[in-house]
């Protein structure tokens, strides 16, 4: 995980999400959740299905993933991309678009920047519909 002494640019930030968004991607699931203090991949996992895949489900290759498959099969993280980040007026808190075949989905990504004894770190992600 990133560790800043001093509260992190926000391109640095953007930089660590792109790297977690990246491995996942790739289905390193465990390397990307040393890059964030995180929440469940899992639940992550399923709200991006859920908001990608699982909502244009129209063939039977899909249909077989919506069942469950998905979590073993996770060659459909390819499709996504990251989209714009959005900060609010904190400089804390912001949520990054998912892109799936070139259209923004329902569902963004929520991360946040705390201070824990250590110094700074990214925290999240939540998913926002």
């Amino acid at each position: 995980m990133e560790i800043w002494t001093e509260h992190p640019a926000e391109a640095d930030v953007e930089a660590v999400v792109g790297r977690y968004f990246s491995l996942l991607r790739a289905g390193k699931v465990p390397e990307a959740e040393q890059l964030v203090d995180h929440v469940p991949v899992r639940h992550v996992l399923k709200s991006l299905w859920k908001g990608s895949v699982g909502a244009s489900a129209d063939d039977e290759a899909d249909c077989r993933l919506a069942t469950g498959e998905w979590e073993q099969d996770l060659s459909w993280l390819g499709e996504l991309d990251l989209g714009d980040f959005n900060w609010g007026h904190t400089g804390t808190h912001f949520y990054v678009e998912v892109i799936y075949r070139a259209q923004i989905i329902e569902v963004s990504l929520g991360f946040w920047v705390k201070a824990t004894d250590a110094g700074w770190v990214v925290a999240g992600p939540s998913t926002l519909w």
